[in-house]
């Protein structure tokens, strides 16, 4: 539309009767659209539609720019065929097309089965080239496209914005119910989580990487770039814009804790797989009449070794921040060191239990067979065997847990396991 060739032909006459030449001339024009280019108004061609669309503001912006005062910009918008035109253009029906455009990518992203790493991430342009899944480069690709020069549309501005943060709650929703999945062990029904189900423990360090972008954008950039658009509301509004906007990115970090759980179980999973050979010691000891043990358990090495390989591998050298690594290998620690001494515990409990047993039943043959039965066995006991072959290998473990960085005396567990196992004479001091 060629709006301002009309205006430039028509400028003289204007000066000299302007309320008039207003309503007669976008009278012509409306009515010229309609029947010359009725596709003009119509947003079924998104793009098209916002080009026509933001013509017409230029036009009547020239319009009003003849106007003497406020009041008579006012009283100009009020007239019925500036009702009239305004109405033409189906702003509602253009955002409801674009909410399809944009929603509809990320939930093609997110309903993948699987992670989807970004190939040569490093290459990659723009403020996006630090994301390594497809699934967040596609959020953030999708809230900018809400707020691209090619789409926004300032009469919809509470919608886009409502729609970005849509987009922020959707990711957010993905990576919960996923994670949650992955606990029960199963997905849900929802056919959206599979991808946790089969991911191995080190394809969450992309995720802790990427959420860690991803708050930091939305909170930077993102946010600068929105309120700048933004910037002819009041500033009431614009506390409120920003409000929400950081809101979304505090909830979308709110879900590393639940991220870096997830590791940690898995590699709890897989070190009690190792931790479930403490059966075996008793099998070895047990009226076996075995020496006392002086080396440590060959499982003993085995236990760390998950955690050891994940913090070591390249992914977690290249995207993991050394708080988010040191936050992980505690928490892991602590964890796998709370199951190895739930295991500890029960292992000795039903030991002395069953040396118990075996004691009194000895006890009454002894009283059958008329023997006294207050004669003390000075040999050393099976269970001082096993509590001795623990010692040892609860040692070799704190000497594991250090080469990892972490002090075996600084975790809880590991002192109540050492208490658990420890020679009397040993209890007071972690010492290895």
């Amino acid at each position: 539309m060629n709006l301002r060739v009309i205006m430039n032909k028509s400028s003289n006459v204007l000066k000299k009767t302007v309320n008039f030449c207003w309503i007669y001339l976008l009278q012509e024009v409306l009515s010229a659209i309609q029947k010359g280019k009725p596709g003009a108004f119509s947003p079924g061609r998104p793009t098209q539609f916002l080009r026509n669309y933001k013509s017409s503001l230029d036009f009547l912006a020239y319009l009003e720019g003849y106007c003497p005062s406020r009041s008579a910009v006012a009283k100009f918008r009020a007239e019925a065929i500036y009702v009239e035109f305004m109405k033409q253009w189906n702003v509602g029906v253009y955002f409801s097309l674009r909410f399809q455009e944009i929603a509809g990518a990320l939930d093609s992203a997110l309903t993948a089965a699987s992670l989807a790493p970004v190939q040569n991430s490093n290459s990659n342009q723009g403020n996006s080239q630090a994301l390594t899944l497809k699934q967040s480069v596609t959020l953030l690709d999708s809230m900018k496209s809400c707020w691209r020069q090619d789409v926004f549309l300032l009469p919809c501005s509470d919608k886009f914005l409502r729609l970005s943060l849509q987009l922020l709650s959707r990711y957010s929703n993905w990576l919960s119910s996923g994670l949650a999945a992955r606990s029960s062990g199963h997905a849900s029904f929802n056919p959206g989580n599979e991808w946790a189900i089969s991911a191995a423990p080190d394809d969450f360090i992309y995720i802790i990487h990427d959420i860690n972008c991803l708050a930091t954008e939305v909170s930077g950039d993102y946010l600068t770039h929105v309120l700048q658009l933004l910037s002819s509301c009041s500033s009431e509004v614009l506390d409120l814009v920003k409000q929400s906007i950081l809101e979304g990115g505090k909830s979308l970090s709110s879900m590393l804790p639940v991220v870096i759980n997830t590791i940690v179980d898995a590699l709890v999973e897989k070190a009690v797989e190792d931790l479930r050979q403490l059966k075996g010691i008793t099998a070895t000891y047990r009226m076996t009449n075995k020496p006392l043990p002086v080396r440590h358990s060959p499982y003993v090495s085995g236990v760390l070794r998950p955690l050891k390989t994940l913090l070591e591998g390249e992914r977690a050298m290249t995207y993991l921040t050394p708080e988010a690594k040191n936050e992980l290998l505690l928490d892991a620690a602590t964890q796998i060191t709370s199951r190895y001494h739930e295991l500890a515990a029960e292992l000795i409990s039903v030991a002395r239990k069953t040396e118990s047993s075996l004691l009194k039943i000895r006890q009454g043959a002894q009283r059958r067979a008329g023997a006294s039965s207050d004669v003390s066995d000075h040999n050393v006991s099976d269970t001082d065997k096993i509590c001795m072959q623990l010692f040892l290998d609860i040692q070799e473990y704190g000497r594991s847990l250090a080469a990892l960085g972490v002090q075996a005396a600084d975790i809880p567990p590991y002192r109540s396991l050492w208490q658990c196992v420890a020679p009397s004479d040993r209890q007071s001091l972690i010492k290895f």
